[in-house]
């Protein structure tokens, strides 16, 4: 029993042990209290999530792992490809050369003697000298009144057949001077190149090209200025050539006998006209002799040794001598550039002209030496830019014995061989350098190399650079701008500045080009030159709105005067506008015993210490506070009105101040100090601009004093 009352001494503290009654209803509510077991599972179940995370992300580090490995492999598969494909078309392109420069050497290789191209012959001479006019009269055309002034402008080519040789040099054949000769070349090609200086660039481009040429030289004048750079230029290049002496039929009592050969010209002359053909032909060989030319008259016995250069007097006009000239051209091609005219299958063809043509679009007029060229070839050509692949969509001629500049019925062509003159068309042509090579991509070529060839014979065209400042040069084409940019910045003094260029006619977006000028502050400049190109009267009428001036002609030395008159009229509206800012310096002293007025206007005495009294001087005192004295309104020495007094002189000098009309002498300034012109940046600028030619070493001294004096920097 003792032990059933423990259940009785539990509650018998019951009103005191609430608190411990394990019964009571509120027990629930007490705070738990932490199992040891739960806290174990809690740590475990963070050490398996931290397992479980640490698991994925090795395992998204072995994907990312994979992933770059496969990535790395594929560029390394990728890389090798490329090199492999790199490798492939190097040799595929070494082969390529090879196979080119294989067949260049065979074609070369397999020339004979027995099967001739025609040469080609380059004319060259002085302006005015007649060599158009040679062509005109084998040709028996008129290019010449085509073109300005009788001066050829561009590069023109005529290919005359076999057959119009031998009939105009038939006459040869017949008479008391007949000789026998063989012709074997197919034809002749002549170039016509310009004649004087300012076209330098298409003269050197005419005879690299040509392989034998004609020096005409103009028997009443003799040998002038491009004459001799002529010849320099065919001895630097090895070129064989003969020299015309044309204008035989100005001689004297010259009786016309048309085209005859010149020696049965002569025989029908008074003795007194063929003693002076004979003392200018005399003339014209000591001259030739001075430069250290061995000649000879053609029909003398020596004339064809190896180094004597025939020649033949001529007349453009009534056709004396032409005959012995196709003869002579025929006779040194058969000869001398024998080597040269053996024809071969290699292309060689070379850019002449870029032309837009109505009807036809941008062409090319190109000179086909060797090979062929197919309607449809894929070509290869040089431009400012780089390469330009296209296809030719024509080859066109003109009828043999016109010329390429003149329009014709042009004849189209499926193939052409060479030497010939050709006009092509096709896509891209547009800025295609002239002088540069064209070359056929053929099946079995390779792109890149027929591009590498044409870029590696690519010639320097830094002459084509613009300057940021100036006018814009338009020309019918490349070789004519060329030489356009050449006179302008070369020939022309001062030079031109050109800012851009074109080819082809004038339309609106040209003088919108040049109006650029205008908003960058240079209106001298919104100015275009236009050479030997047509003006659309949209452009006109745009110019007019634009304030753009544009100046035209046929003659590229008209174009220079037009600008220079320009221009002098601007120099001299803003000289005239600058003379009250320039100020020549000076300094005077006053003369006290010649003062004539002493206020407003003052005149007085007044003697130059050093440099120029002017009228129109501003003259201040610098030891008293730079006192404005006035501007010099007039001079007097002797009674007589002057512009100017120098060291040394006196004179009667008359100063206004209109702003300060209360300056006198002796009141604010007396003879005590001297008076110095008032020169400042803007002054000093003025005349630096405008007045340097009269700016003597001695004012450059006492300039560089006042700039001190007036703190000018």
């Amino acid at each position: 029993e003792g032990d059933d009352d423990w259940e009785k001494d539990a509650g018998a503290g019951g009103d005191d042990g609430d608190d411990d009654d394990w019964e009571n209803d509120d027990w629930e509510e007490q705070e738990d209290i932490p199992d040891e077991d739960d806290e174990e599972d809690e740590i475990i179940k963070k050490r398996r999530e931290e397992r479980e995370k640490l698991k994925k992300l090795g395992e998204e580090r072995e994907r990312r792992e994979e992933e770059r490995r496969k990535e790395l492999e594929a560029q390394r598969l990728a890389m090798e490809h490329e090199r492999e494909l790199a490798e492939e078309a190097e040799r595929l392109a070494e082969a390529c050369r090879q196979r080119r420069a294989r067949f260049e050497k065979e074609a070369l290789a397999r020339r004979s003697p027995d099967k001739l191209r025609c040469p080609i012959t380059v004319i060259m001479g002085h302006v005015d000298t007649g060599k158009t006019k040679l062509l005109d009269k084998i040709r028996q055309t008129n290019v010449q009144d085509g073109e300005a002034g009788g001066i050829t402008q561009q590069i023109g080519a005529t290919f005359f057949e076999r057959k119009t040789l031998e009939e105009k040099t038939a006459a040869l054949s017949e008479g008391p001077h007949a000789s026998p000769y063989t012709l074997n070349i197919p034809g002749l090609l002549i170039i016509d190149t310009p004649g004087h200086e300012a076209f330098d660039n298409l003269r050197s481009r005419g005879s690299s090209l040509c392989d034998v040429a004609i020096l005409v030289i103009d028997l009443m004048h003799g040998i002038e200025q491009t004459t001799r750079e002529s010849l320099q230029m065919l001895r630097s290049k090895g070129v064989p050539f003969i020299i015309a002496l044309n204008k035989v039929d100005r001689c004297f009592g010259w009786q016309t006998v048309a085209d005859r050969p010149i020696r049965d010209a002569l025989d029908a002359q008074e003795p007194a006209t063929v003693q002076e053909v004979e003392r200018r032909l005399a003339e014209a060989k000591l001259q030739l002799n001075e430069l250290g030319l061995n000649v000879a008259m053609y029909w003398e016995d020596d004339a064809f040794d190896d180094d004597v250069i025939p020649m033949s007097p001529t007349s453009a006009i009534t056709g004396e001598g032409v005959p012995d000239l196709l003869r002579l051209l025929s006779m040194l091609s058969q000869t001398r550039a024998i080597e040269k005219i053996m024809a071969h299958d290699a292309l060689e063809c070379t850019v002449m002209e870029v032309k837009v043509i109505e009807g036809l679009g941008t062409t090319v007029d190109a000179v086909l030496v060797n090979g062929t060229l197919r309607e449809g070839d894929r070509i290869v050509c040089c431009t400012l830019d780089g390469p330009v692949v296209t296809q030719l969509r024509a080859v066109l001629t003109p009828p043999p014995g016109r010329e390429m500049r003149v329009r014709a019925e042009y004849i189209h062509h499926a193939e052409i061989t060479g030497a010939i003159g050709v006009k092509l068309t096709g896509q891209g042509l547009e800025h295609v350098v002239a002088g540069t090579p064209i070359k056929v991509i053929g099946d079995d070529d390779v792109e890149e190399v027929v591009i590498e060839e044409v870029m590696s014979d690519f010639k320097d065209v830094a002459s084509l650079a613009t300057d940021k400042v100036g006018v814009l040069a338009q020309a019918s084409t490349l070789g004519a701008l060329e030489a356009l940019l050449k006179f302008l910045r070369h020939e022309c003094d001062p030079p031109i500045p050109v800012s851009q260029t074109g080819i082809g006619p004038i339309f609106q977006k040209d003088v919108l080009r040049a109006g650029i000028m205008n908003t960058k502050n240079h209106p001298e400049f919104a100015t275009i030159l236009a050479f030997d190109v047509r003006i659309d009267p949209q452009a006109v009428q745009k110019a007019e709105e634009e304030n753009v001036r544009i100046f035209t002609a046929d003659i590229i030395y008209h174009l220079f005067d037009q600008f220079s008159n320009f221009m002098g009229g601007i120099h001299a509206a803003r000289k005239e506008a600058a003379m009250n800012t320039a100020t020549f310096p000076c300094i005077v002293k006053i003369l006290p015993q010649h003062i004539f007025n002493n206020r407003e206007p003052i005149i007085l005495g007044m003697e130059v210490v050093e440099g120029t009294l002017r009228v129109g001087t501003p003259l201040v005192i610098p030891m008293v506070e730079f006192l404005p004295v006035g501007r010099v309104m007039g001079i007097e020495n002797n009674h007589r009105q002057v512009d100017r007094i120098g060291k040394g002189q006196t004179a009667a000098v008359r100063v206004e101040n209109p702003s300060c009309p209360q300056m006198a002498y002796g009141r604010q300034f007396d003879a005590t100090h001297p008076l110095v012109s008032e020169i400042s940046r803007e002054s000093i600028d003025a005349l630096k601009e405008f007045f340097k030619d009269e700016v003597t070493k001695e004012d450059l001294k006492l300039l560089v004093k006042l700039k001190k004096i007036f703190g000018v920097k």
